[in-house]
This record gives structure tokens, sequence and C-alpha cells, in this order.
């Protein structure tokens, strides 16, 4: 039998797509596991993704639930990097992906490949800096409140006990301020600052980093890394290192991850934070109290004030819709007079300044590094007054708390340029993949290539190797309520109960609204209740993983969810065999992204209710239905709470899209 990693040199040799076939075959070396399923379709995938490796060309792949896309994409990326020398990097949206990549899926693909060097790495505000906590201890008088004292005191016990632990491994959440001062930071946590030996956790992945094979990361890392990336290039790099390729799962998410990145955030409580490292006016604390200079904190004292005057006329130039309205759009120049810009460069200069005086190499950095972040928020902000970047939607948002925050954001209207220019020019190897990119209309994946430049990417859509037709039943409603009307919540009532009665429990409710959820959710605790169901209600104070973690754990239980449960959630077994969704998950077209980009299809003369409102809500129902059937022994029912698929013309576009199942029409 030939290996995978058996390549016979010369061009008579079998391509990688070749041994990718061989090695997925019933007869190939998975097949020697008896864990090991035969699925045509991963093993066509894995194919896909050798010829695209070998031939540096970008693949759009939509892989459906069962195929086993994490391996059909790992072992030619693996087999790929080992022979050539070449860093592959995997990007996946959520930290379940990550994790099962790094635990369960790469240990396989070592027994299939060989042995290779992978990693995972976490955004760098994760890690600890032992040298920036030395330091901040050393200064604890100074620099923290007793109650921030009591907290670092916490932080070097866990420490102690956790040298290689990160934030989300903590057993508490350390304050921000706090945090701020002793987390791996570009300027203060330094490969000279923090030698091998020095047990600094980030420098250490980071030397890793270099020498890995496979990396695994998050989308947004990956943008960060990206932009760092720019000024600093190798001749070689074809994204972030010499030679690299990349793999990106859970795809769908990657347009809104591409617009946050490139786009502006200035939020008020961010000016707030930064200043207050320097000096907070209530605690008396801070770099500039350690260095004794009353100027300087004085200048802060003044910008603090400054701050609030900007942000609060900022605020009032917004109208904002109704008492609970967060966005507000701004389409000029000059939302308001840039009071806050020369104040933010006075406090940057000072800063710099006691950073050259500073006694220690510790305190210099650290009040160079807010200087740079201070100026970095002058410039956003100037930015964003001035709408200096071409082709983007600028908004204010305002935060529903407490706690008085706005923040001023802009994000480019059109991502696909952009991303033509990082991934699909001068041949590159790259692999978009996720379960969900089609929207029904064809395999060629043409709407997804189009929003994210992608149009000369090959595209390849590979169905589910599951039964839905005996696995899974679909129910419609013929009949419902607008919800306007007084008597829509008693109807979506009396179907919850109906539709929860059929699976015993068990099921997730998900909602578009997340005030319908909880006017639900207090409607059906009794319900619940009487049958003994545990009713778990997204934002009542459980994390999303420990909700999951408790539905799992109580077969019959219930989970209320909304944005964060249509996706990216895995809950195999009988604790999940009903899915029940309220609406067609159309996204709301008065936040100021989905607005513009409407603006735009119209602008080009095409119905953007059709080319992206509608095309949207089919990706989004497409992963609300695709939490139901996990694996091959899953069966349940899904049932759409929404008259809409039956009564309008575009609902048939919704069922195209859908799995072949059993449809059940009830009244």
């Amino acid at each position: 039998m030939i290996s995978i990693l058996e390549a016979t040199p010369g061009a008579t040799g079998p391509t990688l797509a070749e041994r990718m076939y061989l090695a997925f075959s019933q007869e190939g070396r998975l097949a020697e596991s008896p864990q090991f399923e035969y699925r045509p379709q991963q093993q066509r995938m894995a194919q896909l993704v050798g010829e695209a490796l070998e031939k540096n060309r970008a693949l759009i792949c939509e892989a459906a639930t069962g195929v086993g896309k994490s391996l059909a994409y790992l072992i030619p990326a693996a087999t790929y990097a080992i022979e050539q020398k070449r860093k592959a990097i995997i990007c996946t949206h959520t930290i379940n992906l990550q994790e099962q990549l790094i635990h369960k899926d790469i240990p396989i693909v070592k027994k299939i490949v060989g042995d290779f060097h992978a990693e995972l790495l976490k955004g760098r505000n994760n890690y600890l800096c032992p040298t920036r906590l030395k330091s901040a201890f050393s200064q604890t008088g100074d620099l923290f409140s007793s109650s921030e004292a009591a907290e670092l005191q916490l932080i070097m016990d866990w420490q102690r006990d956790n040298p290689t632990g990160t934030l989300s491994e903590m057993d508490f959440t350390p304050g921000a301020r706090l945090w701020s001062m002793i987390r791996s930071e570009p300027h203060a946590c330094t490969p000279r600052r923090c030698p091998p030996g020095s047990g600094c956790l980030y420098q250490e992945v980071r030397r890793r980093m270099a020498a890995a094979d496979v990396l695994v990361l998050n989308h947004t890392l990956f943008f960060t890394l990206l932009a760092s990336a720019e000024e600093v290039l190798a001749d070689d790099a074809n994204f972030i290192f010499p030679r690299d390729f990349v793999v990106l799962d859970e795809a769908h998410t990657i347009e809104n991850i591409a617009a946050q990145a490139f786009g502006i955030h200035v939020t008020e409580s961010n000016v707030r934070f930064e200043l207050g490292r320097l000096y907070n006016p209530k605690t008396r604390k801070g770099f500039f109290s350690s260095v004794g200079d009353s100027d300087a904190i004085r200048e802060v004292t003044q910008t603090i004030g400054a701050a609030e005057m900007f942000f609060r006329e900022a605020e009032a130039r917004c109208r904002f819709s109704g008492p609970y309205g967060k966005e507000f759009r701004i389409r000029e120049p000059g939302l308001t007079e840039n009071t806050l810009t020369l104040p933010l460069q006075r406090v940057a200069s000072f800063a710099l300044k006691a950073g050259d005086a500073a006694k220690s190499e510790a305190q210099k950095l650290e009040l160079h590094d807010i200087a740079k972040r201070l100026t970095a928020l002058r410039a956003g902000l100037a930015a964003f007054l001035d709408q200096t970047a071409d082709g983007h939607v600028y908004w204010a948002e305002r935060s529903s708390g407490d706690t008085r925050n706005l923040s001023l954001h802009s994000a480019p209207i059109d991502v696909a340029p952009k991303l033509e220019e990082i991934f699909f020019s001068g041949g590159k190897a790259c692999v978009f993949t996720s379960a969900t990119l089609g929207v029904g209309d064809d395999d060629q994946l043409n709407y997804f290539r189009k929003r994210v430049g992608a149009q000369k990417a090959r595209a390849a859509s590979i169905e589910s190797p599951f039964d839905f037709k005996k696995q899974m039943r679909l129910y419609l409603v013929k009949k419902m309520p607008e919800p306007k009307d007084a008597t829509y919540a008693d109807a979506l009532q009396e179907k919850i109960e109906h539709f929860l009665d059929l699976s015993q429990g068990r099921a997730f409710v998900l909602f578009t609204s997340y005030s319908q959820l909880t006017a639900m959710a207090d409607r059906l605790e009794d319900f619940c209740d009487d049958r003994g169901w545990r009713l778990l209600v997204q934002g009542r104070g459980m994390p999303r993983h420990q909700m999951l973690a408790e539905f799992k754990k109580d077969v019959h239980s219930v989970l209320f969810g909304t944005d964060s449960f249509w996706t990216g959630v895995d809950v195999p077994g009988e604790a999940l065999s009903n899915v029940i969704i309220t609406r067609l998950p159309f996204a709301v077209p008065d936040h100021p992204v989905v607005a513009s980009r409407l603006e735009h299809l119209e602008e080009q003369g095409l119905n953007s209710f059709s080319e992206y409102s509608v095309p949207e809500a089919i990706l989004k129902l497409r992963q609300g239905v695709g939490r139901l059937i996990r694996t091959q022994k899953d069966k349940g029912i899904i049932a759409i709470l929404d008259p809409r698929l039956l009564t309008k013309p575009y609902g048939r576009a919704f069922m195209a899209s859908l799995p072949d199942c059993p449809v059940e029409i009830v009244g």
C-alpha cells in the first residue's frame, strides 16, 4: 500500500489529489482504523483540496454536515505542509472548532501522515506576560487601588500554579484595567524583554509558531496578523509567513469578519480606559502618579473632561430612533467639532516624554505603548469625523446599559475587492469551506463567491451522506397571525407548546428577536415546569457554553436561543431531537451595514431583497436547520412557524435550500 507521504519522485508519480483519493478509499490508510467509515463525499473533498494546494489555486467548497470536512482538509494540508516545507494556516470562527481540531482531529491526522508540529494560537490579549506582571507588582502602590492590588496577588498566585495558563482558563475574571497592564502587548512584551526561559507563554508560542507546520487560529486573529504583517511581509509570503497557504473553515462568516477588520472603531470606553492607565482621578493611581508628573496629571484630567464633552456632543447630534435605538448612520463628514484629537495628542506627548525619562526599561515601554495607543485613537477619530475612507458606511452606537458609552464605527460596504486581492489573485493556495455556502439555486455557490470576490475560484458543493428522508421530518405551518397582530403571541405559544410535546422537550427554540424570546420564555415557564423539562434561556445569566453543557446533560431540557445558537452549535444524540424556528431569519434592514449593502445593490440597478436579503436569510436558516442532524444515528423534527415559506414566492427558494425530507403542513 502506498503511504500518503510516499510521494514518488518525478512527474510520473501520483499527484497529491490521487494520493488523497487512495487514502480516503476503502483500501486506504484511514480504513486501517476500526472507526473509519468510508464516505465518497469526504474522499471527493480531500481530492479537491489536494488539487488546489498542489496547483496553488483557490477552492470554494461547501461540505454539508456529515461529510467529515475537518479530516478532508487537514490530511491533505498537513501532507502538503510536511512535503513542501510550507506552513498551513487553518482558520475557524469558533473556539469550539479550534479546540476540536487541536485535541481531536490533528492527533488522528498524525497517525495517518506521521508526526508534525501543530500549534493553537489565541489572540495576544489572552496571554499573561510574567515580565509585565512582576513589573506591575513592584509598582503596586503607585499603579493600583487596594482592591486591584488584592486581585493582582490572586493573579500572581494563579500564575505560579498555572505557568502555561491563559485568560480563558482562569477561574475568575480579572478587571479590564488590571489585565491590560499585565497581558502580552507588542511593545512591552518583546522577544528581548521576554527571552527563552523567562516563562512568557506568548513569546514561547510565538517561537513555536515560527517552527510549526500547521497553525490553528480564528478568523479575527488571522486578519489582525495579516494587517500587522503588511509592512514587514517576506518576499515569499502569500499571507503572513513565507510560502504559507490557508484553509478557512466556517467561511460563511468571512464577509462580516473582514468588514469589521477593515473598518474604524473608536469607543468612548476605550478612550477613558487608556487615559485611566496614565491617571485615574478617583483612585489617584496610574503611571503619571508613579513618576510624579503633576503637569501630565493635569493634562490627563482635562482630557478626560474633554472626552466626556466630545462624546456627549456627538451623541446629541445622533438621532437614535426611540429610547432603545442603538445605531445611527452618519452620512456626512463632520458629525461634530473635533475637540478631542488635540488633547489626546498632548497627553500622548507627555507619555512619550515620561517614557524617555523613565528610570526603568519596563516603565519606558509601558508609557511608550500607551502613547502609541492614544495616537492611534486620535488618528481613528479624525478618519471617522472626516470620513476619509471611500466606500465605507459610518455609524454611531450607544450602549443600553447603566454606563454611558458611545462608539464610532466604519466598515467597507463591499469587501469583495479587498478579499479578491488578498486571497484570489497571484496564484495562492487557499480553501474556503463551510457546511452552508450555497443558497439553493446552484452548485457553483455563485452568491457566496460574489460576496467574497471569488468569482474566478473553483467551486464545489458536496452533499451530506445523511439519509434525511429517514432521519428528519419538516413541519410547516399554513396560518399564523402577523407578529404585529395582538393574537400573534398566543398563536406562537400554542404552536411551540404543540411541537415541544411532540418531541417531549429535547428542543432548541430559535428566535430572531431577543425581546420575543424573553416574552415567550415567561409564557412557557410553567408549561415546561409542569412537564418536568428544564427551560434554559439565553441572556439570563448562564454563559453560552454552560447552557449547552446543561442542555446535553438534561436530555428533556428546552433551550431558547437567538443569534449565536443558530450556528456553530453541535449537539449530537437524542438531547436535541427538535429544532423550532419561530421566524425566517431576515436581517434587520435598519442596521447601517445591512442598509448600506442594500443601497449599494439598488444603486447598481439590482433588487436588494432578492439579491441580498433572501440569500442571507436562506444561509442562516440552513445553519439553524443544520443543528438537528449531526450523526448517522440522529433523528428528529424541524418546525418552521413562519407561513411565508408557503405563501410568498420567495418561499420556494428557501424550500429548495433545505434537505430532502418528508414535509407535513399543519394548520
